[in-house]
């Protein structure tokens, strides 16, 4: 196969360890098998995909009622943490069902060296959604998870041809509302600790708390060790003092459920998938928590972690509110009960903080230079929603004297 050229040709599916390296390469598989793949297994290459897979699993998902895959094109990507395929499907003549044309199959090694990945995204595409109308989430096909072989995979809808990343747009105020009532919809199926512990989940104890602050703390010590000249004069101190606080106030929320639900936790601009026009409807994509990573918590995080990290500031502070209190009237409407805007605006604050511990944590091997137009430009926009939220409290006022002072004046 020619990459560079684009050419289709008609050669052997390649293997994982030589395609993943590849970008946008592409080849007609139309006469070709796989390894035989049999139901549920785990696919860690394209070598097992072939059309009868396609066949079977399109049939059991049932999108496929009649007829079978006759043949099908591949387009090759690797992400950061994944290996992806685009395929286009041809069906044979007199098939019925829904015929998906256009697919995306993506491919994760759940081993990130010191991290990993357990089967979250798996369960959010089959499982913990499952029968939600009007979930923002791409339709499933197929996926599987092996803990054994490091590896999980899912074959869903590809979009690519309606959608992009919200990423390469500017947000707004229309695009905010409509991630809140998408983020509305999942966050209230899981409301609650009841909701929680009947789909076998639990509210984080202390020590899983402060195992997500740990992993951040060496990031902030050399954030502040090299960095200060591009920091607000009073937000070194502030930042050494959240660490000392704010993970306790975090447990002390955890003694009422109310508020608490299974997160997304990474409601980046790049995970979220918006129409070519207008804001709706929109797919939240890539829920991958790490083993340390916070995935039952406060379900007004997911609206911080999206807008106080990477907003413009001024567009933060016009819109915040707004959005905030569309989300709440989404909950509402979506069968929340007993909880007030007034708590789920402390919740706000309380969640703007986690994002801090998300900023440096880029920087917890060292100073990662490589990476400083993300993490310092992210540190810079959540202290100074920092700043305008008040977010000292509640710090222990004796504890906390800059923050006293400031507040008597």
């Amino acid at each position: 196969m020619n990459c560079a050229s684009g050419h289709l040709t008609r050669v052997p599916a390649l293997p994982w360890r030589s395609w993943h390296k590849r970008k946008n390469c592409r080849c007609d598989v139309s006469l070709l098998k796989g390894k035989e793949t049999m139901p549920n297994q785990v696919i860690t290459s394209l070598d097992q995909v072939s059309a009868e897979w396609l066949t079977t699993v399109l049939t059991r998902s049932g999108a496929l009622a009649q007829g079978a895959v006759e043949s099908y094109t591949v387009e090759t990507r690797h992400r950061e943490l994944s290996a992806n395929a685009k395929m286009s499907v041809r069906y044979t003549p007199g098939s019925q069902g829904d015929l998906p044309q256009r697919l995306f199959l993506k491919l994760v090694n759940i081993d990130q060296e010191d991290e990993f990945f357990g089967p979250s995204e798996v369960n959010y595409y089959t499982r913990d959604y499952a029968g939600l109308e009007g979930a923002p989430i791409l339709r499933c096909y197929d996926a599987a998870f092996s803990a054994e072989a490091q590896r999980y995979h899912i074959l869903m809808d590809d979009i690519s041809a309606t959608h992009v990343e919200a990423a390469t747009k500017t947000p707004t105020l229309g695009y905010g509302l409509a991630l809140a009532e998408a983020l509305a919809r999942l966050h209230a199926h899981w409301w609650g600790v009841d909701r929680l512990t009947a789909g076998g989940e639990s509210i984080h104890s202390a020590a899983q708390i402060n195992r997500f602050v740990e992993i951040a703390r060496p990031g902030a010590d050399h954030i502040l060790a090299n960095c200060v000249d591009q920091l607000a004069p009073h937000w070194p101190q502030a930042i050494r003092d959240l660490f000392e606080w704010h993970p306790q106030a975090m447990v002390e929320r955890t003694a009422d459920g109310n508020g608490f639900t299974l997160i997304h936790g990474d409601v980046n601009a790049g995970n979220v998938f918006v129409p070519l026009e207008g804001d709706r409807p929109l797919y939240i994509v890539d829920r991958q928590p790490f083993d340390w990573s916070l995935t039952t918590w406060l379900g007004v995080y997911d609206l911080a972690y999206a807008t106080i990290r990477r907003w413009p500031v001024e567009m933060r502070r016009k819109f915040e509110r707004p959005i905030l209190a569309h989300y709440h009237a989404q909950l509402l409407a979506n069968g929340v009960t007993g909880y007030s805007f007034e708590r789920l605006w402390e919740d706000y604050r309380l969640c703007a903080v986690i994002n801090v511990y998300v900023a440096v944590e880029w920087c917890r091997g060292g100073l990662n230079e490589e990476t400083r137009h993300i993490w310092l430009p992210m540190l810079q926009n959540v202290m100074t929603a920092f700043d305008d939220l008040g977010c000292g409290w509640p710090a222990p006022r004796s504890n906390n004297p800059t923050q006293r002072e400031a507040s008597e004046q």
